[in-house]
């Protein structure tokens, strides 16, 4: 064994509680560290020779490359909509890389971590009270878990056609229904070879809304005359956190052929509030629905996990099977993740879930889910209290979309928002509305209190004031 290999091993207890303890030194500091900062470091460093050890990079890490991090898991970060880790989460996460796994098969030789993975897919079904009827799996994030649920919707399109598009490539005209895509979507269509300029814009209904009007989906149906088509719709768009009518969906589902995929990334956590379920009703008819679970669950980045009904569980492994390879096993005859989703080799990424959700249970995250709506209302409510600011839309949950106010402060938009996320007391990201440029908080962090809003718009206030606004 390599000597500097030799002695982190012999120390390893020391190192691990330095790194430990570096980490605790940073959570505890959070109110503290900026939301943003404009530090940076040369990243053509030599690779030494003989190896620094373990303690050596870490001090070096202190030294050059933590000055880099920010705040993203501190309370007032409100881009992106980013949760911050909870400390069952951090154990969960710390544990995955100690112990390593690759959760593939369910009945295999070598491990069935993948167990894990199950149980913690059905504690979140029962957060979220959907049936049983579907089965899921953990990805990096919003995108891989669209990616994994267009993926098989492409698979059933070719199916009407009996067509195999995953042997044989696409061979008909794919026809995607869609008011309010996230991007990751129209991402995904690129990836999937679909192209990401070929869906079909539904209109959203009238008065200020980013939902689906349901009559003109109607229309865009009929119009395909009894063609099948893929559904996207959304359980929180990203402006404004706006849901369409699952119900009505249902309906349509009876009398159309159509994959409907619910893009519920954050937005699928108002199921765990009595106050919010209401927006969710009627998602459990959809085929498909992707969760990101570093938002408004709170565990660390790189955790999503999809939603597809178990009915379709044959599509699913005609897109992702691992066909040639043999000392893989009969993919039909025993369930292995790596032949239903992109990645073979995985992290367990279930592990920061399962943590969170057995230390918290459903009180814990409605209570999550509740405070960030009301800190919501409350900064909202704060803005439009001064003359300068006006709301875009109604905060429906947990995004404000605002802007400076009056069209000839249009202009200055970007310079506010650029200089109020250099101050490092809080990061907002930039969006266009109604054609109107304006600036968008996320609240789904579990440390964010009052006392954030109120650092904030002491802040804006600022801001504004010394731009002469």
């Amino acid at each position: 064994m390599d000597s500097v290999l030799q002695h982190d091993l012999n120390d390893l207890e020391n190192i691990l509680d330095k790194a430990k303890q570096n980490g605790i030194d940073f959570l505890n500091n959070l109110e503290n560290v900026p939301t943003s900062n404009k530090a940076s470091i040369d990243p053509n460093r030599a690779l030494n020779e003989l190896g620094l050890g373990s303690l050596e990079a870490l001090k070096e890490f202190n030294e050059r490359l933590a000055p880099l991090m920010v705040s993203s898991p501190g309370p007032r970060y409100w881009g992106f909509v980013t949760g911050g880790s909870t400390p069952a989460s951090i154990v969960g996460d710390w544990l995955a890389s100690v112990y390593d796994q690759n959760p593939q098969a369910v009945k295999t030789q070598g491990g069935v971590s993948a167990l894990i993975e199950f149980e913690t897919i059905n504690l979140v079904l029962q957060l979220l009270d959907l049936p049983t009827s579907f089965l899921g799996g953990f990805v990096t994030g919003a995108t891989m878990s669209n990616f994994t649920c267009l993926g098989v919707a492409r698979q059933w399109y070719g199916k009407q056609f009996g067509k195999d598009f995953a042997k044989n490539g696409i061979s008909e005209t794919i026809h995607i229904l869609t008011a309010n895509a996230h991007s990751s979507s129209v991402k995904t269509l690129s990836m999937l070879g679909i192209g990401s300029q070929n869906y079909t814009t539904v209109k959203t209904i009238e008065g200020n809304r980013e939902a689906i009007d349901i009559h003109d989906l109607e229309k865009n149906i009929k119009n395909l005359n009894g063609k099948p088509f893929i559904l996207i719709s959304s359980a929180g768009t990203v402006n404004t956190a706006d849901f369409d009518d699952f119900k009505a969906i249902s309906k349509l589902k009876e009398k159309y052929n159509f994959w409907w995929h619910i893009d519920a990334a954050f937005g699928g956590f108002a199921a765990v509030s009595d106050k919010f379920k209401h927006l969710t009703e009627g998602w459990e008819g959809a085929d498909s629905i992707t969760i990101d679970c570093h938002k408004w669950l709170n565990v660390p980045y790189e955790s999503a996990f999809y939603l597809i009904k178990k009915e379709h569980t044959n599509l699913q492994i005609e897109t992702f099977q691992n066909s040639n390879a043999p000392y893989l096993g009969n993919p039909l005859e025993n369930f292995n993740y790596l032949n239903v989703l992109p990645e073979n080799s995985r992290r367990l990424r279930a592990l920061p879930v399962w943590f969170s959700l057995l230390a918290y249970g459903k009180k814990g995250f409605k209570d999550i889910v509740e405070n960030s709506i009301s800190l919501a209302l409350l900064f909202g409510n704060e803005l439009i209290k001064d003359d300068t600011f006006e709301l875009l839309a109604p905060i429906r949950l947990n995004n404000v979309c605002f802007t400076l106010k009056g069209d000839h402060n249009q202009d200055k938009v970007a310079q506010f928002l650029t200089t109020l996320n250099d101050s490092g007391k809080v990061f907002m990201t930039p969006t266009v509305y109604q054609n109107r440029k304006g600036i968008r908080a996320s609240f789904v962090n579990w440390r964010t209190s009052e006392n954030d809003i109120k650092i904030v718009i002491e802040e804006i206030k600022a801001v504004a004031a010394g731009l002469d606004l």
